[in-house]
């Protein structure tokens, strides 16, 4: 077994429902490498916190190459398990959707995730054969490459409004009898709604969180499987810089900056 092989297994085993996987999503090598350093048992992507990092919107507007060079970066910067959000898979049809997945698997990552939610004209989420197809092709690609990868099936029913419990459970599983091996539900933190989730669901279930959402204690309760900061963790870091800039163009001072990271703290992170 190689030492991707390992890591994917590594990555598997963290989804145990009732002992959450904490993921602090990173967005290029710096922000991994300070997630490592503070403990974390994997590193997983923000899509989102990539696309804006290069001058892109989310929804689809990376390109593939772009992507993935970050991917690469992360998953060369930290020893530990990286799992990728690929948002729909980067390509139009299954088979640009598979081609996405081998080169994420060669920038060595071990784990991805993928949405159902659309961005071009029409219902906000694809067709359940059409996602269950796109599936199944991260799944081939996979199988192909001889990697474990977990495929994490992003449901977003709650995050677009369409359905509730019963459309999530229905779509969530047929996606899994296509080839997915955990459960990614965005858009609701309540407590009722995810204890239902996590009752009707037969795979590890992926919650998003942000301020105000229950506390990782409470998710465990409810046995919640995996939690995401998603991209509120960007978000956060780049409130600084407007607060920073604000500051220092309209009073002339420089309060925001404190409490950052100093230049040898950062350097040394880069030189692990």
């Amino acid at each position: 077994m190689n030492e991707q092989q390992t890591r994917a297994q590594q990555f598997r085993s963290l989804h145990v429902p009732g002992e959450p996987l904490v993921l602090v999503n990173a967005w290029d090598a710096a922000s991994a490498r300070i997630v490592a350093a503070a403990g974390a048992r994997a590193v997983a992507t923000t899509s989102a916190g990539v696309a804006w990092s290069r001058g892109a919107p989310d929804g689809d507007a990376l390109t593939r190459e772009t992507a993935v060079d970050v991917i690469h970066r992360v998953a060369a910067a930290v020893p530990l398990p990286v799992t990728a959000d690929i948002e729909s898979g980067y390509g139009d049809t299954p088979d640009e959707v598979a081609e996405t997945v081998t080169a994420v698997l060669a920038a060595g990552a071990v784990g991805v995730n993928i949405e159902d939610a659309r961005y071009d004209a029409g219902p906000p989420l694809r067709p359940v054969d059409e996602q269950c197809a796109r599936l199944a092709a991260v799944r081939a690609a996979a199988d192909r490459a001889d990697i474990p990868l977990y495929v994490n099936a992003r449901v977003d029913t709650f995050l677009c409004g369409v359905g509730g419990v019963p459309e999530t459970v229905a779509r969530a599983e047929a996606y899994l009898a296509a080839g997915a091996d955990g459960v990614f539900v965005p858009g609701t933190v309540d407590p009722e709604t995810i204890a239902a989730l996590v009752a009707a669901l037969p795979a590890p279930l992926n919650v998003l969180v942000g301020p105000g959402a229950p506390a990782v204690a409470e998710l465990a309760r409810l046995g919640v499987a995996r939690i995401s900061l998603g991209s509120t963790v960007f978000g956060a870091a780049y409130a600084v810089a407007r607060r920073a800039a604000t500051e220092a163009l309209d009073a002339g001072t420089y309060d925001a900056l404190a409490g950052g990271l100093d230049h040898g703290t950062l350097n040394a992170l880069m030189r692990d």
